[in-house]
This record gives structure tokens, C-alpha cells and sequence, in this order.
């Protein structure tokens, strides 16, 4: 595959998408270990719907999505963008998984989150940015809450898994609780 380091941080980049990362993307939504966690189960992903799903999300207006290489290998590690991108409202919706087993728990999700919230910000004029989580997904609360969300709000027993109801945790943050300055090829 080829890779583009769009947005540089310390141990990964994000890249536009790349159409033949469809069978990687298929195989990860189809573990129930990546899925439970991002409230995709109950979706059958075939490689023809991936690869479609990825061609129309380079095209997408009111989306920007990346991958997540990892940069000493250059390996595709993850996926993640900002979504449903209002100009108006200046606001946008926040969406990432490491679907890369052996990757997790290495800090690159909230590296990944940082270098989004930095372009978000700073590139794409927003003012706010949120995302939803389920409630049993500690390990993302956490990471989100180190890249500096905080919840607003919470749904309760609105997300249907595996036989229960979960609540459904919002978050935000606001351009300015984000000091950070995170893209590393950043020329001015």
C-alpha cells in the first residue's frame, strides 16, 4: 500500500485513504474484538462494501478520514476522522478504532486523536468537536479523556449489544481547551 504522511505526530501519521486497504478494514469489522468496542457488531462487512465504503469516504464533503500508519513499519494500524462537518455551526463529530491487535494500548489512538483535534481546530476552523462512546468502553473513555474530553451528556440504555442495553456516553471539547499544537509537518 501506499501512504501519504498528511498529518505527522510522534510515532504515527495520518493518511487519506487508500482504496486497497478494503480487505485489512474487512477483516477488522468483522471481529467481534474490534466491533463490541465501536457498536458495529451487528454489521456484516464484505470486502466489495468496504472497498465501496472507502471510495465514497475519499469523496465524502462533510467528512475527513484517515488512516492510521504506524511510522516505523508504515503498517495501516487503524482508521479514524472527523465527521458530519458542520461550517456553519463550526462543529464536527470525532470517530477512531485501532483495529491492529498487537497495536493497541501503545498510545497511538490518542496521538491519533490529538493530530485530528489539531487540524480540526486549526486547519478546518472548528469550535467544536464530539463523539459518543459506549459506557462499558473504559479503555476509550480514558484516551479520550487524556486528549482532553470531557463528557456532556449521556443516553441511557440506548445501545443494544450481545443481549443488554448500554448507555451511550457524549463528549466534547472546545477549540479552547485544545493548547496543544501536535502536527509535526506543520510549515508555518
Amino acid at each position: 500500500m501506499r501512504y501519504f504522511k498528511k498529518l505527522v505526530g510522534e510515532h504515527i501519521y495520518l493518511s487519506p485513504l487508500c482504496t486497497e486497504d478494503g480487505e485489512k478494514y474487512t477483516e477488522w469489522l468483522n471481529d467481534f474484538e474490534t466491533t463490541d468496542y465501536i457498536g458495529k457488531s451487528s454489521r456484516i462487512c464484505s470486502i466489495e462494501n468496504e472497498r465501496k465504503w472507502l471510495e465514497d469516504g475519499i469523496e465524502s464533503k462533510d467528512s475527513q478520514i484517515f488512516g492510521i500508519i504506524e511510522s516505523k513499519s508504515n503498517k495501516i494500524i487503524g482508521n479514524c476522522g472527523i465527521h458530519r462537518i458542520n461550517s456553519i455551526d463550526r462543529t464536527a463529530t470525532l470517530g477512531i478504532f485501532i483495529g491492529d491487535k498487537e497495536e493497541r494500548n501503545k498510545g497511538y489512538g490518542t496521538e491519533a486523536i490529538k493530530l485530528l483535534l489539531d487540524y480540526g481546530f486549526n486547519y478546518l476552523n472548528l469550535h467544536e468537536i464530539q463523539l459518543d462512546v459506549i459506557a462499558f468502553n473504559k479503555r476509550a473513555i480514558k484516551c479520550y479523556e487524556k486528549a482532553g474530553f470531557k463528557e456532556y451528556g449521556r443516553r441511557r440504555e440506548c445501545e443494544y449489544l450481545n443481549g443488554k442495553y448500554y448507555d451511550l456516553i457524549s463528549m466534547d471539547i472546545l477549540r479552547s481547551e485544545f493548547k496543544e499544537n501536535y502536527i509535526k509537518n506543520k510549515n508555518i
